[in-house]
């Protein structure tokens, strides 16, 4: 409880009589509430309670009961034994455990499951799609019209799925989804661990329109970290009698030994190096600020910006930074994944790699790399590859980047594909 309230020094009382001292630099965040001119109802003055907590230097600051609620939650990839579990911002306020209780859309950070998808079917990170609009009315989907668009709108035209994995672009995914099936994409991700009734087989899958928990982000993301593996994420290491001596002892699924085949190891190979781009040069690229190369993952932001996420991981250890609202409701109109739980991602990560040395994986013998890029070796240019998707032919202009332009037309078989997908067919 307040005291004593000035713009130069506030001074509380806990309920244990010590008192708290607050001044300095540490009252920036409440000025407004301290100066004359403050609204009643968020005056800060003698009688008034607030909430305090230390800062890096431990001093006392006064801080506010936030709104929003987020989640983190981080694994071994190798095992699946849980490191870190923040269900919430505090148990006391709110004992719903969002890490395993809280079914959100993932957005963008589903998109690598896709991706992953393609390449059992002849694409790589090489093939050209065109990220050209996309647009059906009421009429031709029997429902509502649909449109789907860019973060921040625009398109770039041909590209590489490296680079639009890069840049997260919403038409590649879709078109990539159309040319292998959604059905066959909704059966692929329950290799991962997802449930297929909460991931309905319809385009919109593409952009993560499904449900997750954030447990199942992580198990589905140690898949890529640890070479293809499905493990099962356990919480307790050991169960001891009262002298000491061990009474149970888990026996979980262990990469490379135990553990059942996900996808192939050079699935998740090739997955790993598009993350890693993800993380050096995409919408993850504020992981250079932790000086590794050996970082790999995907930011998430939902429509409306409902939901944000960072999913990532290093050899050793995936993590999962989840940020959002109980009930739904936009986080603000400039906010994303890459702003909002990346940065709670990197600040766990920061502490959590302190000494583990960078690895680089030995790249399988059935992975080629041609021109710079990587490609299954039974799915080589001229033999098995898709070149392209959604353009007539690979244009002969893509550069370092990945990247072309101007933007194609899109054609009306592939449209007519894509309504199949509506119908039904």
């Amino acid at each position: 409880m307040v005291t004593s309230a000035s713009p130069k020094e506030v001074k509380a009382s806990f309920i244990d009589g010590n008192v708290a001292t607050i001044n300095g630099s540490d009252l920036r965040f409440v000025q407004y509430a301290l100066g004359p001119k403050a609204q009643p109802n968020s005056r800060i003055r003698p009688g008034a309670i607030v909430r305090l907590m230390k800062n890096d230097d431990g001093d006392w600051i006064i801080t506010q009961l936030p709104q929003v609620e987020g989640a983190l939650i981080s694994m071994v990839p190798q095992d699946g034994a849980i490191r870190a579990l923040v269900g919430g911002f505090d148990f006391n306020k709110n004992k719903f455990n969002h890490v395993t209780q809280a079914w959100r859309q993932p957005g963008s950070s589903f998109k690598p499951f896709v991706y992953s998808a393609s390449f059992e079917k002849g694409l790589s990170p090489a093939t050209i799609i065109n990220d050209g609009p996309l647009f059906f009315s009421a009429a031709e989907t029997g429902g509502q019209a649909w449109e789907p668009k860019n973060y921040g709108g625009g398109f770039d035209g041909p590209m590489t799925m490296r680079a639009a994995l890069q840049r997260s672009k919403n038409m590649v995914s879709i078109r990539i989804l159309n040319h292998i099936g959604a059905k066959y994409g909704q059966q692929y991700v329950t290799r991962f661990g997802f449930d297929a009734d909460k991931q309905p087989a319809y385009l919109p899958m593409a952009l993560g329109a499904g449900l997750v928990t954030p447990l199942q982000m992580a198990a589905s993301y140690a898949v890529f970290a640890n070479g293809g593996y499905r493990v099962n994420p356990y919480l307790i290491a050991d169960i001891t009698d009262p002298y000491g001596a061990v009474v149970s002892h888990p026996q979980p699924l262990v990469a490379q030994q135990s553990a059942p085949l996900a996808i192939t190891p050079r699935n998740a190979y090739v997955m790993n190096s598009l993350l890693q781009s993800v993380a050096q040069r995409g919408t993850g690229a504020k992981t250079n600020e932790l000086k590794r190369t050996d970082l790999a993952g995907k930011t998430g932001t939902t429509n409306d910006t409902r939901d944000a996420w960072f999913a990532g991981y290093q050899r050793s250890l995936v993590a999962i930074a989840w940020i959002g609202y109980d009930n739904p409701r936009s986080l603000g109109d400039k906010e994303t994944g890459g702003g909002l739980a990346l940065p709670v991602w990197m600040d766990y990560m920061k502490r959590a790699l302190q000494g583990v040395p960078e690895y680089k994986p030995p790249i399988p013998p059935d992975v080629k790399t041609l021109g710079g890029e990587l490609y299954f070796d039974d799915m080589t240019p001229g033999h098995g590859f898709v070149a392209t998707v959604g353009v007539s032919q690979a244009p002969a202009d893509i550069g370092v980047s990945g990247v072309t332009a101007p933007t194609p037309d899109v054609g009306d078989q592939e449209k007519q594909d894509i309504m199949n997908l509506f119908k039904g067919q």
